[in-house]
């Protein structure tokens, strides 16, 4: 039987979380970390995941009210809970766009070794100008120059880490001092974005590098994933699609040598749990009408008209004007979602809208506002098992509604019946992160 990887991600300030809630805790209080990492760890999950914000969101003008909720550092947050952790894996988004190979080894190596080998790192891309702005690079990279950029980015890193080898710092015997070569740490790196030499001031840490993650759903997200990757933080979307996704990377795997077990595809995975299905149905639209409030509904909407539709009713109707197609585009402002044709879009939407006769928020809330799991404890069980036996995925990655507690009631229900089911862990059976994912250090090294 297929055994269940399961990691818990502290989405930060996106559309997940209803973080004025008063059961929310402050984002800013270290209790807020120490909880949910602890709950989670006691659970025996395999890590803690860590969603990265480089700016304030806004459109229009306006800042995005959630994101008020403050967007700390995540080396930060992840240095702290090594020192209150003992086995979970600590993982975090680190952005490729806009830092420096010799930082980001520096840091994780660091890192590494301050947990004790569960360092985890998320790669990604950033794509819009709205965040260049906070950094001296400014604008933004197009979408061929943003992988290619992360390829030699993580080729850099990898190679700055590899910099010490077997035997770079030795005992002496007789006086029981370290004795180094004098090369050691030594890296060079020039490429189209890089030029840089020097000395490593890190040895390796247990895990000899963090695992690496990925979550890009392009075709050359795909791909950097089957070349580098350890694990995939997949995205959210139907079983169908999941399942195709996972047989278009795995299927990838082969041209560079690699084993279908030496990635893994971990969805984020939202959830609503009654006593019973019925019940866990009212929690879920509960749920979905704290996520999208008025306000939220015409943010949404303005990302793909491109206008300013702050008049429109968000209990009324869609507005009956097209999207604009000229200008500054709002996605490439404001971090919002890219949508290939708005046109289109707004025609489906239409028509949507007018079959469900849904106002704007209930269109936003049958849109983005849903769950992943919904049902008692049982049938979640069920359906996580099926889908990992469909070969839609390796494992899920769950995100609360509201922190740190809401991954509770996940921890107590559920999670117990998976280990009944002999499908997930009762203890850890290593000590890294590396162990409790079971992939080898070959996937990410520097070729």
């Amino acid at each position: 039987m297929r055994q269940i990887h399961l990691g818990a991600m502290f989405p930060g300030t996106n559309s997940n979380t209803v973080w004025n809630d008063p059961r929310s805790g402050s984002y800013l209080d270290f209790d807020t970390y120490v909880q949910f990492a602890g709950n989670a760890e006691q659970a025996k999950f395999d890590f803690v995941f860590f969603a990265e914000g480089l700016r304030l969101r806004e459109q229009n003008g306006r800042i995005y009210e959630r994101d008020l909720a403050t967007r700390p550092d995540n080396f930060t947050v992840l240095a702290a809970l090594a020192a209150v952790t003992d086995r979970i894996g600590l993982t975090a988004t680190i952005n490729s766009t806009f830092n420096e190979p010799y930082e980001v080894a520096r840091q994780f190596a660091t890192l590494d070794h301050l947990c004790a080998g569960r360092a985890g790192w998320n790669v990604v891309t950033s794509w819009d100008r709205f965040v260049g702005e906070n950094f001296r690079r400014g604008s933004f990279l197009r979408k061929e120059q943003r992988y290619e950029r992360a390829e030699l980015f993580l080729d850099a890193v990898m190679r700055i880490m590899a910099s010490w080898r077997d035997g770079d710092l030795l005992v002496d015997k007789e006086s029981g001092r370290f004795v180094a070569d004098p090369d050691v740490g030594a890296f060079e790196h020039r490429d189209a974005q890089f030029d840089i030499a020097g000395h490593f001031g890190v040895p390796p840490g247990p895990q000899g590098r963090p695992v690496v993650f990925q979550a890009g759903t392009s075709d050359e997200g795909r791909e950097f994933a089957a070349a580098r990757a350890d694990a995939i933080f997949g995205m959210y979307s139907p079983v169908e699609e999941k399942i195709a996704f996972y047989a278009d990377v795995k299927g990838r795997l082969a041209r560079y040598g690699r084993t279908n077990d030496s990635l893994l595809i971990l969805p984020a995975s939202t959830f609503a749990i009654g006593d019973t299905d019925a019940e866990a149905r009212e929690v879920a639209m509960a749920v979905r009408h704290q996520q999208v409030d008025g306000r939220t509904a015409i943010t949404f909407l303005e990302s793909l008209w491109n206008r300013d539709l702050s008049a429109y009713d968000p209990d009324g109707p869609l507005p009956e004007v097209d999207p604009l197609l000229e200008g500054t585009r709002a996605s490439e402002l404001a971090g919002v979602r890219h949508y290939p044709d708005r046109i289109a879009t707004a025609r489906e939407w239409r028509e949507l809208a007018e079959a469900k006769n849904y106002t704007i928020r209930e269109l936003v809330i049958h849109i983005m506002g849903w769950q992943t799991f919904i049902g008692s404890p049982s049938t979640i069980a069920d359906q996580m098992m099926s889908m990992v036996s469909a070969g839609a995925c390796d494992g899920f990655i769950m995100v609360p509604h509201i922190l740190p507690h809401a991954l509770e009631q996940f921890t107590a229900t559920v999670v117990p019946i998976l280990q009944e089911r002999g499908v997930f862990r009762s203890e850890y059976e290593g000590t890294t992160l590396r162990d409790h994912l079971g992939v080898s250090a070959a996937a990410a090294s520097t070729r």
